[in-house]
């Protein structure tokens, strides 16, 4: 096996925007007459959809919704959220986003974005960043039901990588995950991928005892060398960087 595709999370990889989510939530919270608490932003939806954790937060307050109400919840929030992006003269975009792609493209290698994030959202970022056009496809919050940590979304971009391209036959084990939370990295893995945790929202230690690369900065991660350490070790043992 060798490495054919790098597969990027969004949120907390392409674009640092943790506290733009987190201050919506509270609105969106607040305008429910609730509150959320110290710490569960981060406890409840790093790493998962906004229908997931949205729904999760309610539910610990005893609010079960239906669907259209729901519907509703996320509309609202993927409207303040693009409101947010569009009144922002510079995106907060990770430094090294851009330079690392244009090293994919230059390696041959087929790039997606798999994310819990609405694909509104995910489109606006990469357009107004000029990144789209680097992208084969992605896959969304809104394309799937199940959320990361379930592998669903990964699987999902490999089976349409292979739809977009006949005769690909894109295995996960030849694909290189790029993740910043711990449930990103358990869906990738579960998916029976390699996984690079990006240092972006948890510490080197913590995310190097999930990943099988970790690095602080893009620009350390090496694709020579993930390359090769894909074609001949077992997911389970590569080592972290």
């Amino acid at each position: 096996m060798t490495l054919k595709a790098v597969l990027f999370d969004f949120n907390g990889v392409i674009i640092n925007d943790e506290a733009i989510h987190e201050k919506i939530i509270d609105r969106l919270m607040l305008d429910e007459n609730l509150q959320l608490k110290r710490g569960e932003f981060r406890e409840v939806c790093l790493g998962r959809s906004d229908r997931t954790y949205i729904t999760e937060l309610l539910k610990r307050r005893g609010r079960y919704l239906t669907e259209t109400y729901l519907d509703r919840l996320l509309l609202g929030k993927t409207q303040a959220y693009q409101e947010k992006i569009n009144s922002l003269e510079k995106l907060p975009i990770y430094s090294g986003v851009a330079e690392f792609i244009d090293k994919i493209r230059v390696s041959g290698l087929k790039m997606a974005v798999v994310s819990g994030a609405m694909r509104s959202d995910i489109e606006l970022v990469l357009d107004r960043s000029g990144l789209a056009a680097n992208f084969e496809l992605i896959v969304a919050g809104d394309d799937l039901m199940a959320s990361k940590p379930e592998p669903d979304g990964y699987l999902l971009a490999v089976e349409l990588l292979n739809q977009k391209y006949p005769g690909f036959n894109l295995q996960p084990i030849e694909c290189l995950a790029l993740e910043d939370t711990f449930a990103g990295i358990e869906a990738a893995k579960k998916a029976g991928m390699q996984v690079a945790g990006v240092t972006h929202t948890y510490p080197f230690h913590m995310i190097q005892r999930q990943a099988n690369w970790t690095v602080d900065y893009f620009a350390d991660l090496e694709l020579d060398r993930v390359s090769e350490l894909c074609s001949i070790a077992p997911k389970s043992t590569a080592p972290n960087t």
